[in-house]
C-alpha cells in the first residue's frame, strides 16, 4: 500500500488533558492560541515538527492547531483524544506519486499579495495545502476550485497546477510535502511555460521543517 498524508485539525480547551500521540513523521502548525510540546512554547504562526511520539499540551487560553501526519498505510489514522479536546480530519491523501529513493519532508508556507498567483507548474513530491487567510483558486486536471480560509486540497506533484489568489487581500496556504531528499534547501517546483520563467514570481516562501525522514513503512 502507499503511505498516506493526512491533516487534522485539533482543538484542546484551556483545561484539557494531555494529548499523545504515536510516532509518526509530522508537522504541527499552531492556527491560534498556544501548545507546548517537550517543554517548549508555541504560539500563533509557529510550527513543530518530529517522528517520535510526543505529548501536547494546551496553553492557559487553549488551541488550535493543524496536524500533517505522514502514516505507512490507510489504517493508522490518529484522532486526538481526551476531555476537551475534538479532532476533525480535514483531509487524506494516499500518496501514490512518492518519490523514489531518500525522502525528505518539508513544511511551509506560502504567501500571495493581492492579485497574486503561481504560474503553470509541477513539484517533484505530492502534499497537503491549507489556507490560512485570504482566498485562493487552484486550477488542475481541467478544473477550477476556490478556497477560503480552513480550506485543504491535495496536489499530486506531476500534475500542472494554476494558482491564482485573491485580488482584494493577501492570501497564504500553509504546505507539508514529502520529495526527494537531494531537494534540501532548494525549491521543489518547475514552471511549464518558457515564458513564465523570466517573469517575477509574486508568492513568498516561510519554511519550518526541511528534514530528512525515513520512508513510511521501510
Amino acid at each position: 500500500m502507499h503511505p498516506v498524508l493526512r491533516l487534522y485539525e485539533d482543538t484542546l480547551s484551556a483545561s484539557a488533558l494531555q494529548v499523545r500521540l504515536p510516532p509518526l513523521p509530522r508537522m504541527i502548525f499552531v492556527v491560534h492560541g498556544a501548545l507546548s510540546i517537550e517543554g517548549k512554547s508555541y504560539t500563533d504562526g509557529e510550527a513543530w515538527h518530529g517522528e517520535g511520539a510526543v505529548a501536547l499540551t494546551a496553553g492557559e487560553h487553549g488551541v488550535t492547531y493543524w496536524r500533517f501526519d505522514l502514516a505507512p498505510d490507510g489504517n493508522r489514522g490518529s484522532p486526538a483524544v481526551g476531555p476537551g479536546t475534538s479532532s476533525t480530519e480535514k483531509l487524506a491523501a494516499v500518496l501514490g506519486t512518492m518519490p523514489k529513493g531518500e525522502l525528505l519532508l518539508r513544511g511551509d508556507s506560502v504567501a500571495f499579495p493581492p492579485g497574486g498567483c503561481a504560474y503553470l507548474h509541477t513539484h517533484q513530491g505530492p502534499g497537503i495545502r491549507c489556507l490560512i487567510e485570504g482566498g485562493i483558486r487552484i486550477d488542475t486536471h481541467g478544473r477550477s476550485t476556490s478556497y477560503g480560509p480552513g480550506g485543504a486540497w491535495y496536489e499530486a506533484g506531476p500534475e500542472p497546477v494554476f494558482a491564482q489568489a485573491a485580488a482584494d487581500r493577501p492570501s497564504r496556504f500553509i504546505r507539508v510535502m514529502v520529495l526527494p531528499r537531494a531537494l534540501i534547501g532548494k525549491s521543489s517546483i518547475a514552471l511549464l511555460n518558457e515564458e513564465d520563467k523570466t517573469k517575477p514570481r509574486s508568492q513568498q516562501y516561510r519554511v519550518f521543517v526541511d528534514a530528512a525522514i525515513e520512508r513510511p513503512g521501510g
